[in-house]
């Protein structure tokens, strides 16, 4: 009993390793976060030139504590300015004496230089503190403070609105499905995945993309962890740019340019690298750019299966089933690869060719034969013998290209040649 545990064990530990090693990093996440962080960066400074983007780019903690700090440390600046004036003038001296005229009116100590420093750069203006004429340095002060406020309010709030316009809340609303599959359409392998528009106002101007992320070692034997290959979805034929109006079907034709061109059922399951999307357009009631992306890795990408139909003809209008959304079916699907299928349909086509055109030769050497015959064989053959139809298949050959197509038959490099 030990021994056949033993043995189980065995045979357990190299399909968990197999696992084990199948798990792959994301480098796009599924909600479209971009699992990568930047790390020993000496250049820091750049950050500073570009302040505003800084900024927006920031945390809705960090900005609102920014926020904050940029109105309170101007206020407390300025306050600190019109304190020292009151004190280098001696007007804390003579808070009683009614015939002294100070610079600010009513400003006995750090509180009320404070204070009046709010009042004159968010233009409130109380009436009880207010600058005299006798101070041309507070006049000064005061237009200063009045024009660098106008700066702060402008850059605050500006940085304010556009991080509350980004239309990233808007990306949550593009939805892409949970798989993506690899079946016929239209007689050849494709690769297929949905997206929808949660929302009734449009993205103007949808574009798709797609990028393979695989690790590849080039000839010369350099090493490149996240090679990124671009996958067509129709950028030939501007089948990428789409009327998100109900959901659609992405579909990528596995060709002799495709990265999946060599690649069967079987090697699938073996296969390590991840498929990034990319929706871009513009948002209809806001005018800015949005960009959702979604990732599949080799594990979610199903074979023989076809998305599920989600749309229904009701009275006056199409409605769409979003509970179907990530729902798939199997399908009958070749398990050999797009190259294997195309060998094989190319196979079948030269078969039918030769095999037509050598029932065309013998079409003479049969009317010859005829000729010889008596006159009364002459309109109708003896019985017994054959007759031929050109152009036409046996149920042999049928078979043959029948199962040449479903991956079955072995195609042979010479015959393909020929």
């Amino acid at each position: 009993m030990k021994h056949r545990l033993a043995g189980m064990n065995v045979c357990v530990l190299p399909l968990l390793s197999a696992r084990a090693r199948r798990k792959r990093q994301r480098y796009v996440e599924k909600n479209g976060r971009c699992n990568v962080q930047h790390g020993n960066m000496r250049e820091t400074y750049r950050y500073l030139t570009d302040i505003f983007t800084t900024l927006v780019d920031l945390n809705w903690r960090c900005s609102l504590f920014v926020f904050v700090m940029a109105y309170a440390v101007t206020w407390l600046f300025f306050g600190a300015i019109w304190y020292l004036i009151a004190y280098c003038r001696g007007d804390l001296d003579h808070l009683e004496d009614e015939a002294w005229t100070p610079c600010v009116n009513n400003v006995n100590g750090f509180i009320s230089a404070f204070l009046f420093s709010i009042e004159t750069e968010t233009t409130i203006g109380y009436g009880h503190r207010v600058i005299t004429d006798q101070c041309p340095v507070g006049t000064m002060l005061l237009l200063l403070q009045a024009i660098l406020g106008s700066m702060v309010n402008a850059f605050m709030v500006g940085c304010m609105f556009v991080k509350i316009s980004q239309p990233n809340k808007r990306a949550e609303t593009l939805v892409f499905s949970k798989h993506a599959v690899i079946s016929l359409r239209d007689d050849k392998l494709c690769l297929m995945f949905r997206v929808g528009d949660l929302r009734s106002s449009h993205i103007v101007g949808a574009n798709m993309r797609a990028k393979l992320i695989k690790s590849k070692q080039t000839q010369e034997g350099e090493f490149i962890p996240l090679d990124q290959t671009d996958i067509s979805v129709g950028f030939e034929t501007g089948d990428d740019r789409l009327f998100l109006v109900s959901p659609l079907v992405i579909s990528h034709e596995i060709d002799a340019r495709s990265p999946f061109w060599d690649m069967s059922q079987a090697q699938l399951e073996k296969e390590d690298f991840e498929i990034v999307v990319i929706l871009e357009g513009m948002v209809e009631a806001t005018g800015m750019t949005c960009q959702a992306r979604s990732s599949y890795l080799a594990e979610e990408v199903l074979w023989g299966h076809r998305f599920s139909p989600m749309m229904l003809l009701a009275e006056g209008f199409f409605d769409i089933d979003y509970g179907a959304f990530h729902h798939t079916f199997e399908v009958n699907t070749p398990s050999c690869s797009a190259r294997e299928l195309a060998l094989a349909a190319a196979r079948l086509n030269a078969h039918l060719y030769w095999s037509i055109s050598s029932r065309l030769d013998e079409e003479p050497t049969l009317a010859e034969q005829a000729t010889k015959q008596p006159d009364g064989g002459s309109a109708h053959s003896k019985v017994g013998e054959p007759i031929f139809t050109v152009g036409e298949m046996t149920d042999i050959q049928e078979q043959s290209a029948l199962g040449e197509l479903n991956g079955s038959v072995t195609t042979d490099q010479s015959e393909t040649e020929a």
